[in-house]
């Protein structure tokens, strides 16, 4: 049996997110019937684009190319962030049944899990720098800023703790704010483990060939 690799682990979550942006757009399709307005919904959520970014950087990975470690670590970081936010604030807005849940599923708990189990796992560690997690937290500032921009266009937000069309801009900004601060906190445990856990297990196995 030929042995499990990162780049059968890198197809492996691949596969689980196209899967789940597949269903998730068919669902979506099944609503208003164009494709473009579907994509250009789906657009509007950070999970989206999260799982997205994942699925092409995978599928990039499982053809062996190389990805920087950089990349790998902010990967990881942005949707296990997803998984937790929905764990914690968003789980219990929704009541889904079918391939919706099915989708639901894949994206906010199977892909983070699969993703953080590949950086655990696969990436050489030890190399990645403290100052990883501000350049990390780029993308969610510039989606926020992106989605309030949108919604305020629109009069449709995507998340319920950024519609400040009801909450109103100073609780939006403050829990944007919230979020950030944590990204941060989780972008340097997750530096700290790669530099101080993982890159000393790796060394330590390197010495004992």
């Amino acid at each position: 049996m030929p042995a499990w690799t990162p780049k059968a682990a890198a197809a492996l979550v691949a596969l689980i997110c196209w899967a789940a942006l597949g269903i998730r757009l068919w669902e979506t399709y099944e609503d208003n019937g164009d494709v473009l307005a579907s994509l250009w919904i789906l657009a509007r959520f950070f999970t989206i684009l999260t799982n997205f970014a994942v699925a092409v950087a995978m599928t990039f990975a499982a053809f062996e190319k190389r990805l920087s470690d950089f990349l790998l670590g902010g990967l990881a970081l942005s949707i296990m962030l997803v998984g937790i936010v929905y764990v914690t604030l968003l789980q219990h807005l929704y009541h889904l049944q079918g391939m919706e849940l099915l989708a639901d599923n894949l994206m906010h708990k199977v892909a983070p899990m699969a993703m953080a189990l590949f950086w655990f796992t696969c990436p050489p560690h030890g190399r990645l720098k403290w100052t990883a997690p501000l350049w990390w937290a780029l993308f969610p500032i510039v989606y926020f800023a992106y989605a309030l921009v949108r919604g305020a266009i629109e009069g449709i937000y995507p998340y319920p703790f950024m519609d400040a069309g009801k909450i109103g801009y100073p609780q939006t900004l403050l829990n944007a704010a919230m979020i950030a601060a944590a990204f941060l906190v989780t972008g340097l445990g997750l530096v700290w483990l790669d530099r101080r856990v993982l890159g000393r297990k790796a060394l330590t196995s390197k010495a004992r060939r």
